[in-house]
């Protein structure tokens, strides 16, 4: 008898497990009505294990799908500042999303908009850029000072005068403030039903309340790419894949084809790709035909995207990075995601400058990486890297936001 009951529950969890792989394997999507593991049902009764409905989120807003995959990362120009800080190696960089372009200008003012409605004073003054990063002794850039960050004529231009630490913050806050974007769409129904809904059991919305992790309708935390995410960005080899074998027809000196600056197709032939400094002296050419057209920054949309459609990954402004400077990161590294958050193998105290070395090596100090509005071409080319002090600024660095690619492979 106790067989023959243990044999029809068995034979009923099968049941279930059947009917609820009717529709095919279960997905993050579509995890079916029962669990594969108990064959509870999920969300029927209050006690019961509740699971929201889920649909994929296509990144946050600015963002670009990056797909990942093998490259080869390292400087590909001869090493004229004989650094040899970043010698090829093979890594794997899963896929990512990323900023379209640089944070402008406008993207700063509102960040400070809500700062100063939102927080105390000395949260929304320690946000302000350095704008006396423009000021120069022999040099006169003063209406810069006053009016880049502010004038609408310099909107979508990108922001500079932030630190590492400054733009750590605005990424935090950025999260926050996406997310919060989609809590009230959510309690107000438009468009997001469901994110706070059990299946099988209604809609339930708290006021006031966020949208938890496992709703699936939290954005992962915006944040600065890992140097090697965001050489990877740059390099856009997904453009030299011309079939199915894996074998790629070069390796890129640029974000570009080719071993040149300038564009060598169709009608803007003969224009440059980027905003750079040609030549001592020379930040944009002669009048009536400006090579690059821009004095200092350019509008954030300017020049061709790369392949993976991301502006700007060559000049304009360098862009701050996650990673912790080390000469050697390309020794001491994981080949997949390989990133370097503070001294682990290669301690603050090799480079101890209180012993008499002149050494700027500290934990404090961050990568910057892509040629600036001021750089010459050699500091385009993605393997190129640089670092300053986390609370510095000047007007050549910038940054972009990225944010990891959440339950796929894609």
């Amino acid at each position: 008898m106790k067989f023959a009951k243990y044999l029809s529950a068995v034979v009923f969890g099968g049941l279930l497990l059947t009917a609820c792989s009717k529709g095919g394997q279960p997905t993050s999507r579509n995890p079916g009505d029962y669990s594969t593991a108990t064959g509870i049902e999920y969300g029927e009764e209050e006690e019961s294990f509740q699971v929201n409905d889920y649909a994929d989120i296509e990144g946050g807003p600015g963002l670009i799908f990056i797909e990942g995959g093998r490259t080869t990362l390292g400087s590909m120009e001869e090493d004229v500042a004989m650094t040899r800080d970043n010698i090829e190696r093979t890594v794997t960089v899963a896929s990512f999303f990323m900023d379209e372009t640089e944070v402008a200008n406008i993207h700063w003012l509102e960040y400070l908009h809500y700062l100063k409605q939102d927080s105390l004073p000395e949260v929304y003054t320690a946000a302000l850029p350095d704008t006396t990063v423009w000021s120069r002794q022999l040099s006169f850039n003063d209406p810069y000072v006053t009016y880049y960050l502010r004038y609408p004529g310099f909107r979508f231009f990108p922001v500079v005068g932030v630190s590492w630490l400054q733009a750590n913050d605005y990424a935090i806050w950025r999260t926050a403030k996406v997310n919060e974007n989609l809590a009230k769409e959510a309690e107000g129904g438009g468009g997001r039903r469901g994110l706070f809904g059990r299946r099988g059991g209604g809609e339930e919305s708290v006021e006031g309340s966020k949208p938890s992790i496992e709703s699936g309708y939290v954005l992962p935390n915006y944040r600065l790419p890992t140097e090697a995410e965001w050489e990877y960005a740059a390099q856009a080899m997904i453009g030299t894949q011309y079939s199915e074998d894996e074998n790629q027809n070069n390796r890129r000196l640029y974000p570009w084809d080719g071993h040149q600056v300038r564009n060598p197709y169709g009608r803007e032939m003969g224009k440059f790709l980027a905003n750079f400094k040609r030549g001592r002296g020379d930040y944009a050419g002669i009048a009536g035909a400006l090579n690059d057209g821009a004095m200092i920054t350019d509008y954030i949309y300017s020049y061709p995207p790369n392949d993976f459609g991301l502006y700007n990954m060559a000049g304009n402004v360098n862009e701050w990075v996650q990673d912790t400077y080390r000469p050697l990161s390309f020794e001491d590294v994981e080949d997949l995601n390989p990133f370097r958050r503070d001294g682990y193998l290669d301690e603050q105290e090799n480079y101890d400058s209180s012993e008499g070395f002149h050494s700027l090596v500290t934990d404090e100090v961050k990568v910057y990486k892509g040629g600036s509005w001021k750089d010459v071409a050699y500091w385009l080319s993605p393997g190129t890297r640089r670092f300053m002090t986390q609370d510095s600024s000047t007007a050549t660095i910038g940054f972009r936001c990225a944010m990891i690619n959440a339950g796929s492979n894609r």
